[in-house]
């Protein structure tokens, strides 16, 4: 991937991780602590009463413009504040200047074990699928059922469900579920942003594991992209590692993704 292909890509998940933040209710932020900003170029993202690392996260420092020496602290300082404990700060391979992985280490992070894959494709048709499960495009009357899938398959307490389903519906969102019958099985979304699709949020109910619901819904998203007029889809999951069977890793190579890079993820020291 080129330079202006990744900053397209980190544009459409960046937009994505903002929209987290502003679809939630008033009442609903303050519950999970939320905040947001814009330093030096990077997105902070902070859930200080909730936290989990998919939200605590800073992404694109370092990319669009060099970084500077300050912000690194200042952001370090922003979480301490807050009172996150662990969070990840995501330095892409391109990142400027190349002093930056010396002075995440100044400030007292580290590296840690499992870096985030980022992939991407083009707009080749999906394999065809094969699945029990109904995919449907839905709308707001399954948002609950939506935020309830997705914060259950990344482990978020009950507070997160609201946030999630606020995705429904907002422009630039397009939102799936498979469906057992009439029983909502799993789930997916797609963020639209200047011609680039990121796809995020997607989770399977235990019970409903291994009937395809994943590959199906991927393969739907795919397809509305390209009629949208999509012109690249992207996406990531953790690295894959011996021992973790990581589904989700190869079922997004199973359609049609190519692992462009890896994202490191530096922590506090002694966080992760």
């Amino acid at each position: 991937m080129n330079a202006a292909e990744t900053l397209r890509a980190e544009a459409a998940e960046r937009a994505a991780l903002a929209d987290v933040h502003r679809s939630a209710s008033p009442e609903t932020r303050e519950r999970l602590g939320l905040e947001l900003r814009s330093m030096d170029g990077a997105l902070v993202s902070i859930a200080s009463r909730e936290q989990t690392i998919l939200v605590n996260r800073a992404v694109g420092l370092g990319l669009a413009d060099p970084a500077e020496r300050d912000t690194v602290d200042a952001i370090v300082e922003r979480y301490l504040v807050a009172g996150v404990g662990r969070y990840f700060l995501q330095l892409d391979p391109s990142a400027a200047p190349g002093q930056l992985p010396a002075w995440l280490s100044e400030a007292g992070l580290e590296p840690y074990n499992r870096a985030w894959a980022k992939f991407r494709r083009g707009t080749e048709p999906p394999p065809a699928v094969r699945s029990g499960l109904e995919v449907r495009k839905v709308g707001t009357e399954h948002a609950v059922d939506f935020g309830r899938i997705a914060a259950a398959g990344f482990e978020l307490g009950e507070t997160w469900i609201d946030a999630l389903a606020g995705l429904v519906g907002r422009a630039g969102w397009h939102v799936y579920l498979s469906f057992y019958g009439d029983v909502p099985a799993g789930c997916g979304a797609m963020r639209v942003h200047e011609g680039v699709a990121w796809l995020d949020w997607a989770a399977t109910l235990p019970e409903f594991r291994r009937r395809g619901s994943q590959g199906a819904i991927i393969a739907r998203r795919i397809e509305d992209g390209i009629a949208l007029g999509c012109e690249s889809f992207a996406t990531s999951t953790g690295e894959a590692l011996d021992g973790d069977a990581q589904h989700s890793y190869h079922n997004i190579e199973r359609y049609g993704f190519r692992r462009t890079h890896a994202r490191a993820n530096w922590v506090p020291m002694g966080s992760g």
